[in-house]
C-alpha cells in the first residue's frame, strides 16, 4: 500500500508541551523555554510549511501563570491554540536537559501536568480533529495518558482517518514513561496499526524490539499496516519502506554537533513539510535531515532557522 499525501492542508499534532531548562554556553547556566517532541515537530512544520497550511496544537495545560506564556508562546509561533484545554488546579511538566559532547540526558517533572487528561474528552478531541489532513502524535503522547484517555484517543484517530486524516506516528520510545517494556511495545504497536505513515528511530527500536536493522523496524511496522515507514539512524544511512519496497537514504553532513535535543522531532517537520507539499518521499528525507542537521548545531529544542 503506498500512502499519499491528504487533500485537507491542515497539521494536528498531539502531546504534550513542557517547561524546558536547556543549558546556556556557561557551565551552571540554565535557560528557560518551552518544548516538548510533538510540540517541536509543530513548531518546525510552522516555520518551514507553506502559509496555505494550517498548524495546530492539541493539549491540555494548567490554569497558572506558565500555562499562559505556554500558550502565548505557541501562537506567537503561528501555531493554533483554539485546542488547548486549560484545566482548574493543574500546571505544566518540566525538564532539564544535561548534556556531554552534544548527547544529552533528561531529568523530568511532570507529576501534575495537564496533559495527561488531554484525551479525557471525547467530543473535544473530535473537535480538535475535524478537518484535519495530518493527525501527528508520539509514544510520548500515549505513554503520559491517565485512565482511559489511550483508548478515547484511539476512537478519535480511527473517526479521523475515516473522515480523510492521514495519521502520523512517530513511536519515540521512552522507557521511563512507561511502567514496563512489555507494555511500552504493547502499545507501540497498538498505535502503528492505526497509523498511516511510522517515522521510528532505529537504535531505540533495535533496543526494546530487538531489531537486527533497519529493514527490520520497516518491515515490523509495515506488517502493522503502515504505508510508509521511515526508519531514522542517527549520522547513519536512513531507510524507507513504501509500497513494499525499500530504499536507503545517505544522511546530512553535520559540520559540528553542539546539541541533539529535537534532532528527530525537527526531522519530522522537515520531512512531513516536504513529503505533504508534493515532495517524493526521497526528496521529503533529504529535507528532514538537512533541518535535523541545522538544528543539532544549535543549544536547545528550538532554534531559529537562518541564523
Amino acid at each position: 500500500m503506498t500512502v499519499t499525501p491528504p487533500q485537507m492542508k491542515r497539521l494536528v499534532a498531539i502531546g504534550e508541551a513542557m517547561v524546558e531548562m536547556a543549558p546556556g554556553a556557561a557551565v551552571g547556566d540554565y535557560r528557560m523555554g518551552f518544548a516538548g517532541d510533538t510540540l517541536n515537530t509543530a513548531w518546525y512544520a510552522r516555520k518551514v510549511m507553506p502559509t496555505d497550511w494550517q498548524v495546530d496544537y492539541l493539549t491540555a495545560l494548567g490554569d497558572d501563570a506558565v500555562s499562559g506564556r505556554m500558550v502565548d508562546f505557541i501562537a506567537e509561533a503561528g501555531v493554533g491554540t483554539d485546542h488547548i484545554a486549560r484545566l482548574s488546579g493543574r500546571t505544566v511538566g518540566l525538564y532539564l536537559i544535561e548534556l556531554k559532547d552534544g548527547e544529552r540526558s533528561f531529568a523530568y517533572w511532570r507529576g501534575q501536568s495537564a496533559a495527561r487528561l488531554l484525551a479525557q474528552d471525547a467530543a473535544r478531541l473530535a473537535a480538535g480533529m475535524a478537518g484535519a489532513g495530518v493527525v501527528y502524535l508520539s509514544g510520548i503522547t500515549l505513554a503520559i495518558l491517565e485512565g482511559s484517555g489511550r483508548d478515547t484517543l484511539y476512537t478519535a484517530l480511527r473517526t479521523a482517518r475515516a473522515a480523510g486524516a492521514r495519521v502520523v506516528f512517530d513511536p519515540n520510545l521512552r522507557p521511563r514513561l512507561w511502567p514496563d517494556t512489555e507494555t511500552m511495545c504493547r502499545v507501540i504497536m497498538e498505535a502503528a496499526a492505526l497509523s498511516d505513515v511510522v517515522l521510528p528511530s532505529h537504535e531505540d527500536e533495535a533496543t526494546f524490539f530487538g531489531d537486527a536493522d533497519l529493514a527490520a523496524t520497516a518491515k515490523r511496522y509495515g506488517d502493522a499496516g503502515a504505508g510508509l515507514v521511515v526508519v531514522k539512524n542517527g549520522g547513519g544511512e536512513m531507510l524507507t519502506l513504501e509500497g513494499g519496497a525499500t530504499a536507503m537514504h545517505a544522511p546530512e553532513t553535520v559540520a559540528q554537533i553542539v546539541d541533539t535535543t529535537a534532532a528527530g522531532d525537527s526531522f519530522n517537520a522537515g520531512f512531513l513539510a516536504d513529503w505533504l507539499t508534493g515532495g517524493s518521499v526521497a526528496s521529503a528525507v533529504r529535507a528532514g535531515a538537512k533541518l535535523a542537521a541545522y538544528v543539532i548545531g544549535k543549544r536547545g529544542a528550538l532554534c531559529e532557522l537562518g541564523q
